[in-house]
């Protein structure tokens, strides 16, 4: 054997054995080995795209934030957000009231971080409710097709152009009960039943697409009812876009509660409120202004970081927007 099918030989042999000198080890391509190039998920490509999104880090960092606050808001302040004395009627900031004093006397930071637990509360339960009855009907109206979907999609029409307001001013006006418990359940209630439309839709265009993949055919060939090709097949690929503009609709619920209590439809005293604080700075805004402004701000943080969350996870989901 010559000199040059020596090295040839041994070459090829080392290339067998691979980098680490053992049997089997993955070939290398231009310095990347085979088992690197092993197809991701697409929950994987998206996680590797949010994260080097500083949009993403930022609402996020805002959502928990928020969440926190909503849970536990006597980290946030010491102060009792009802402890009211007349005396102290727009008073400057001072070290126990960082951003001085309302009408009221009440403590103008305390009264916004404590009014972040209603707000959080009516948008969360409002988004899951909606959630539920907008994969319900996406996806019963998107799987049977022909008149099931004929009907529901004329439902979701008819919903959809009911304005959300309006018809959540209307509601509400019949709702005599000033119970807490009662006008958050109201406000829920109100909120879901007609902000699932959305949602709906994204769902029955997901559960279309996801019925003429071959996966779902099999399951069907093997006996598979209804129900279960639903639950365990189609249902894992309508959630994550429903999820998507779940999140996006949750600062839009934030919002209309808020709407609603500043016009005095939504949530009342004793319930704190965005809303309610909003229209009494807004009444004595001559007077003081930072009883306004600081509700304000917590609201359109609140909205604008549970949005830009909801943006950034749909671009990264979406392989057209990357």
């Amino acid at each position: 054997m010559s000199d040059f099918e020596t090295v040839a030989a041994s070459e090829d042999h080392s290339a067998r054995r691979g980098p680490s000198g053992e049997p089997g080890a993955p070939n290398q391509v231009g310095g990347t080995s085979v088992a690197a190039g092993r197809p991701r998920s697409l929950a994987g490509d998206a996680w590797r795209d949010l994260r080097r999104k500083p949009i993403f880090w930022i609402s996020l960092t805002l959502v928990v934030l928020v969440t926190a606050m909503a849970a536990v808001p006597g980290l946030f302040t010491a102060n009792d957000p009802t402890d009211c004395v007349l005396a102290r009627q727009h008073a400057a900031p001072s070290g126990g009231a960082l951003f001085g004093y309302d009408f009221q006397g009440c403590d103008t930071y305390a009264r916004a971080v404590y009014g972040t637990r209603a707000s959080l509360l009516v948008g969360a339960l409002s988004a899951v409710l909606s959630g539920l009855i907008a994969l319900t009907v996406g996806m019963l109206a998107g799987y049977f097709g022909r008149w099931v979907d004929a009907i529901l999609s004329r439902v979701i029409d008819i919903v959809l152009g009911i304005p959300l307001l309006l018809a959540a001013i209307v509601l509400l006006k019949r709702v005599a009960s000033d119970s807490p418990s009662v006008r958050i359940a109201a406000v829920i209630f109100v909120l879901a039943v007609l902000g699932w439309t959305t949602t709906a839709r994204v769902v029955r265009s997901s559960v279309i697409t996801a019925k003429e993949q071959d996966y779902v055919a099999a399951a069907r060939m093997l006996g598979a009812s209804d129900a279960r090709i639903m639950w365990r097949h189609i249902l894992p690929n309508a959630l994550a876009p429903a999820i998507v503009v779940l999140t996006i609709a949750l600062g839009s619920f934030i919002a209309a509660e808020a709407t609603l209590s500043f016009l005095g439809i939504g949530l009342r005293d004793p319930t704190i409120s965005w809303g309610q604080d909003i229209d009494t700075g807004r009444t004595h805004m001559r007077e003081s202004a930072i009883p306004l402004v600081v509700p304000s701000t917590f609201l359109a943080l609140t909205v604008l970081a549970f949005i830009m969350l909801g943006d950034a996870i749909r671009d990264a989901f979406d392989p057209k927007l990357r």
